[in-house]
């Protein structure tokens, strides 16, 4: 087998392997970078599926690195969509209660937001009907200016581009094998010598770790999220609407998305997948990760009331008819028979901790010697990318060089 020589060698072409590589070339130009991926290009799982929203910033603790890192993740590719002439639907979004008790969490998010210093503004009812006259809310909303929508393939495709001139080089239908020894791995038909290694690998990355040693105390757990969408365009809203959500849990709820093209989606879904790539019907099926994905979510579930409820509640929107019912409680006008076709799905690599029985919902990273491992790069992993991969290589890897 051909044995290939490099500085650098990244695991997986997704939003956060290509950030990466783009930190590191500003950082070390004159070192060669290699990235690899068991698929023939960019994107064909959480990145390229994303739903192409730049979250503000304001639903995450401040203690969070999500916190620190998607104001100004959103402010970076906003600046580079313009830049490249890229689309972009700078449409904003509403947050939208339905009683009291939600406005408490209204409060919070608004909380959030200021301490970590985005834009973000309580509204009345009045208010928001200026800013989105078919919304519909419990005395108060919240107005994010700065959320926004782009289309993730095209910002992937630039990168790539952008990688591909500063001679970054990708080998693609090259699936990571196995560790072989330190600073080598098989991938594909090669074996990859390398300085160092950098595990961006999104729903195998726990899989990657384990065979360095690390992320013994997790497990990804993959759940699938799909959109119904409207069969044409039709402007009856002009802004993201949202819910207010359930801050234990990851998920954002049922919510309006205009899409670049104009397309208006609602979802998503965050149905358990039953595989790690179970897109559609029985496609890329994987007895042994079958088994698995049952092992580590029944414990879960028995373990976790809070999951007992997600499950269940996520089983209903399946049933087209509930999803919009969900969502036509936020507008005062609602074409039900629009609603009629499933978007493309995406699955989110979801990271469980074996000793708390509990969604992590922050990212995580492990390192050794010779890598890092990017497990967890929960959303919004898609907006804070590029300051994100710019703090790993800060603190992992120029510490290791001083």
């Amino acid at each position: 087998m051909a044995i290939v020589q490099t500085d650098y060698l990244i695991i997986g072409a997704g939003i956060v392997g290509l950030t990466f590589a783009l930190n590191l070339k500003s950082f070390f130009p004159r070192d060669k970078i290699v990235i690899i991926d068991k698929e023939a290009d960019i994107g064909f799982h959480a990145s390229g599926r994303n739903s192409g929203v730049l979250h503000a910033g304001f639903y995450y603790h401040p203690d969070s690195l999500k916190a620190k890192f998607t104001r100004d993740g959103n402010l970076e590719l906003k600046n580079y969509c313009e830049k490249k002439g890229l689309k972009i639907n700078n449409c904003g979004k509403v947050v939208v209660a339905k009683n009291e008790e939600e406005l408490e969490i209204l409060y919070e998010l608004k909380k959030r937001g200021d301490i970590n210093s985005v834009e973000i503004y309580v509204i009345t009812e009045k208010e928001l009907s200026e800013i989105e006259p078919m919304a519909k809310t419990y005395k108060y909303a919240l107005w994010s200016p700065n959320t926004s929508v782009v289309d993730p393939l095209e910002i992937l495709s630039s990168f790539k581009k952008d990688l591909t001139n500063l001679e970054v080089e990708f080998y693609f239908n090259t699936p990571y094998i196995k560790r072989v020894g330190t600073h080598i791995i098989k991938a594909g038909k090669y074996f990859f010598e390398y300085k160092y290694l950098i595990n961006c690998a999104g729903l195998y990355a726990d899989k990657v770790a384990k065979d360095f040693g690390l992320g013994e105390n997790y497990v990804l757990i993959p759940f699938k999220g799909v959109y119904l969408e409207h069969s044409e365009k039709d402007p009856f809203i002009k802004t993201n609407i949202y819910p207010v959500p359930n801050l234990k849990t990851p998920f954002l709820g049922v919510h309006f998305t205009i899409k670049v093209d104009g397309i208006i989606k609602i979802g998503p879904t965050a149905m358990l997948c039953f595989w790690r790539e179970n897109y559609k019907g029985m496609e890329r099926f994987n007895f042994k990760e079958f088994i698995e994905v049952l092992g580590n979510f029944i414990p879960l579930a028995i373990k976790n009331k809070l999951v007992r409820e997600v499950a269940f509640t996520e089983l209903k929107k399946w049933y087209k008819e509930y999803l919009k019912k969900e969502a036509s409680k936020m507008v005062k006008y609602f074409p039900m028979d629009k609603f009629n076709r499933w978007g493309k799905s995406g699955i989110r690599a979801q990271l469980i901790d074996r000793r708390t029985f509990e969604f992590v919902n922050d990212f995580v990273i492990e390192e050794n010697e010779e890598s890092i491992h990017i497990l967890n790069a929960v959303s919004p992993g898609f907006t804070a990318s590029l300051p994100f991969t710019r703090y790993v290589i800060e603190k992992y890897l120029l510490k290791k060089w001083r």
